[in-house]
């Protein structure tokens, strides 16, 4: 009996690992945006375009800051195989001096957390 019932948990063990093959996969068309050199108070918005490589639907539950000076925004719907969509940043470009800020993306993904960079530097306006 013993031998049954472990027959029986192997069979479904291996039935369970094939039916989760199919997963979801970010690639993103660059994990780094350069901001260069931008004016204080300029346009701060810049956008991380990605990707769904994989099989099944995509679904970003969290991204999230380094720093409250940057606010990343992620998309609410599921991103279908073969799709693609965007995390828009918005850094805050009051702030003068270099940017150097990650932003964290967690999702269903195979790799479920990826690290995403931003980095440049804001200058303060002739003048002022």
């Amino acid at each position: 009996m013993k031998k049954l019932v472990l027959v029986l948990f192997v069979g479904l063990m291996g039935f369970t690992l094939t039916a989760q093959d199919k997963s979801a996969k970010i690639e993103f068309k660059s994990e780094t945006v350069d901001y260069g050199e931008i004016q204080k108070g300029a346009d701060g918005v810049r956008v991380f375009e990605f990707t769904n490589t994989g099989e099944a639907p995509l679904i970003i539950s969290k991204v999230s800051s380094s720093c409250g000076c940057t606010i990343p925004k992620k998309p609410e719907d599921p991103i279908l195989p073969g799709k693609t969509g965007e995390i828009q940043v918005k850094y805050d470009t009051n702030r003068v001096g270099p940017i150097r800020k990650a932003i964290t993306v967690i999702s269903n993904a195979d790799t479920p957390t990826k690290v995403l960079k931003i980095k440049g530097e804001v200058k303060a306006s002739e003048g002022k």
